[in-house]
């Protein structure tokens, strides 16, 4: 688990969010998420049908946001909980072993601490940065990425407002992955973007938690 965590926007335009994700992927995209917020069920189990479709051809994990039903019927790759929703714990009970289930820990070392003992895959922290797709209640400090490789001992993802540059000191501190929305999906190139957060990991080698 080493590199760009691509997670889809809200975009209903199916046709669309294909083109631009495929072109991600091609670029090398470690992980997938598909999230939308918005779609009703008929919506998100077209869109995420599709892009399952999709990461099998190019041999990419792709994690469905919140829906365990959606991840279980598609026969998906795991799925990413958050404050909110399914605990780890529900989520591994019903998805077995094999599945990858990431958490969100925002800030908090405690629901990371948690997370891992349920049966984390990963664990992801933030946001870090202002985004333009979520609205995080806190600023996480830097310094829990340090602490999640000494304590934790899981790939630390880092989300929100993820730009290569602002991301570079996070991957420096050892998160395994990068979370990317927006700076990819509102690139000029999809392609490019992915290209130069992998950057980060191809060149000042991230750490592989």
């Amino acid at each position: 688990m080493n590199g760009v965590y691509l997670v889809t926007p809200d975009w209903d335009d199916t046709a669309a969010l294909l083109a631009r994700t495929e072109q991600a992927l091609q670029a090398g995209v470690a992980m997938l998420q598909y999230r939308h917020k918005g779609a009703d069920p008929a919506l998100r189990l077209q869109q995420a049908a599709q892009l399952l479709a999709l990461c099998r051809r190019y041999a990419v994990p792709l994690i469905i946001n919140d829906h365990i039903d959606v991840c279980m019927e598609l026969g998906a790759d795991g799925v990413h909980v958050g404050g909110c929703d399914a605990s780890v714990a529900a989520a591994r009970a019903q998805l077995g072993d094999q599945a990858i289930i990431g958490a969100s820990c925002y800030g908090e070392r405690a629901l990371a601490l948690r997370a891992a003992g349920e049966g984390a895959s990963y664990v992801a922290y933030g946001g870090f940065y202002p985004s333009r797709v979520k609205q995080y209640a806190v600023t996480t400090a830097a310094d829990i990425v340090d602490w999640s490789c000494a304590t934790v001992t899981l790939p630390a993802v880092v989300i929100g407002g993820m730009t290569p540059a602002n991301a570079a000191p996070l991957v420096a501190r050892g998160a395994a992955m990068v979370a990317a929305i927006s700076s990819v999906y509102g690139a000029p190139s999809a392609a490019a973007a992915v290209r130069q957060f992998r950057a980060l990991f191809d060149g000042a080698g991230g750490h592989d938690a």
